[in-house]
Parts: structure tokens; C-alpha cells; sequence
């Protein structure tokens, strides 16, 4: 899977064979959010905050990706409460979900699984966070289905955290977070849409976002069904007003699409993993 995404070893940073991809619940104050992600240090490509999920994705890369994941993990925990949360995003805890993806060869599943189980362990015991497991077991949706229902923790106390509720620790590979604004506030217009783009390669919600209607994208397998692909079959229902790319993309999703859309897309190559690895790897 992971060459699919980069070809050649010498097209990623060779020291970051995993990324991590944080999803916090806090994405209105910003001196939170700044000190959150400062706890990353070197390891932090990207942050994206959105005030209406009230919510911040922070990429992680680099050779001491997990250490980093664990400090911004740690950090969140100390600083947000999860009680006070209102956000339009589902959510099960201040430190949502943590993904670990393989980039690129010798990177695999296998080693980010590993990272996930270590990352868990961790939680667990020094924050008493209770972590479910996802990757190739079972689906992230199935685990914010079941959590504390019927599904128990894998790691950590039986409940939830009083502050910090509960944490999905994944394994998968690199999936691209798309989010395409409609021009008429059309909840169950959005709704009807997400409904239609679902399917292996795609995960959709719709959401009412600040008094606007969102049609919210997981692109599971991007070189299968790309930005492109799912803006062209919501315009063909219904005027878009902006499309919104959410975090980092893979090189590799970008070169699927004709250079001429990539405004239009909200793509750009700066915004690639690899180019925010070249960057690091430089500074």
C-alpha cells in the first residue's frame, strides 16, 4: 500500500517512514492550539484548525514521530476539557483520534501498528486515558459506534477520562480529509449527498457548520477516488461554494489531478506531505 502513495524512497524524507495525524478537540482558541502544537517540535508539518468542528489536525512526521504524539497528547490532555465541548465534529475525547501511517517502503502496516500499540500502552498507563484500537481489526466508525457500549477499551481504565474522555488509536493508510461548502444551507441536501458518495473508498458525513451546509469527506483510498472525483459528483447535485482540503495530501493524489483544477480543488504542492518533509528535513 504505502508505495502506491511514493514511489521511490528518495521522494520522501528517508528518516520518516510514519506520520501521525492528531485530531483535537479545540480548534477556537488559538494560544491553546499554539502550545499544543509547539509540544510537537520539529515533528509538526502542518495544523489545520476549523472553529466550527472546533477542532485542530495536526500532522506529525519525522524520526521522532511517536515521541512527538505523545507530548501533544499530553499536553491537550493538560490543557483542554472535554466537557465544555460544542463542536459540529463527532468526537470521543480532547485527543481524538491518532492515526499512524506508513509513507513509503520499508514503512508498512505492520510498523504502524506496532506504533499504534506502544502509543496506547502509553495513554493508558501514564495518562489514564482509555484508548480503542482501530486498523486492521476494525473501522474507526465502528469503533465510535461501539465505545463503552459494546466495545471496552483495549488499553487504560474501563471509563472515560473525567476531562479528556476517550482516545482511537489507528493504523491505516494515508487517507486525504476533504470538506466541500454548498451554497444553499441544505442540511438534508448535505446529508443526501454524504449518503450517496459513501462507499469502500469513502467515508461522508452531512453537517451544518456555522449556518452553512458541509458535505465532510474521509477519502479513504485517494488514488482510487480522489478531490476531483468527489467534488465533480456533489457539483453535479448541488452548487458548491468552496471546496476545502484539511491537512496534508500525498503527492502522489495530487499528480491524479490536472494542474488547471488544483485552485478550484484547494490543492496545492506545498501542501503535499512530501513537500512539508523536504521542508523539515531543510529547516
Amino acid at each position: 500500500m504505502p508505495s502506491r502513495y511514493c514511489a521511490q524512497a528518495d521522494e520522501c524524507w528517508s528518516g520518516a517512514l510514519l506520520e501521525c495525524v492528531v485530531n483535537v478537540s479545540e480548534g477556537r482558541r488559538s494560544d491553546v492550539i499554539a502550545r499544543v502544537g509547539a509540544a510537537a517540535g520539529p515533528s509538526l508539518l502542518d495544523v489545520h484548525s476549523d472553529r466550527h468542528h472546533h477542532r485542530s489536525v495536526l500532522t506529525l512526521g519525522g524520526a521522532e514521530v511517536e515521541d512527538a504524539a505523545r507530548a501533544v497528547t499530553a499536553c491537550a490532555v493538560g490543557e483542554i476539557d472535554i466537557t465544555h465541548h460544542d463542536g459540529a465534529h463527532p468526537r470521543m475525547g480532547v485527543v481524538d483520534v491518532v492515526p499512524f501511517v506508513p509513507l513509503h517502503a520499508p514503512a508498512d502496516v505492520a510498523d504502524a501498528v506496532a506504533a499504534r500499540d506502544r502509543f496506547a500502552a502509553w495513554a493508558g498507563t501514564e495518562l489514564e486515558l482509555p484508548c480503542f484500537l482501530y486498523g486492521p481489526e476494525r473501522s474507526l466508525p465502528d469503533v465510535r459506534r461501539e465505545a463503552f457500549q459494546r466495545r471496552q477499551p483495549d488499553r487504560g481504565p474501563p471509563t472515560p477520562h473525567p476531562t479528556a474522555g476517550a482516545t482511537a488509536v489507528g493504523a491505516r493508510g494515508p487517507l486525504v480529509a476533504y470538506n466541500l461548502w454548498l451554497v444553499p444551507p441544505d442540511l438534508a441536501l448535505a446529508r443526501s449527498l454524504a449518503a450517496e458518495l459513501r462507499s469502500p473508498a469513502v467515508r461522508a458525513l452531512g453537517l451544518e457548520v456555522g449556518g452553512h451546509a458541509q458535505v465532510s469527506c474521509n477519502l479513504i483510498d485517494p488514488l482510487d477516488v480522489g478531490p476531483a472525483a468527489v467534488y465533480d459528483a456533489v457539483a453535479r447535485r448541488a452548487e458548491v461554494d468552496r471546496a476545502e482540503l484539511v491537512g496534508l495530501v500525498p503527492a502522489a493524489v495530487l499528480a491524479d489531478v490536472p494542474v488547471h483544477r488544483w485552485g478550484e480543488l484547494d490543492l496545492h504542492r506545498e501542501r503535499t506531505i512530501e513537500a512539508r518533509l523536504e521542508q523539515a528535513r531543510i529547516g
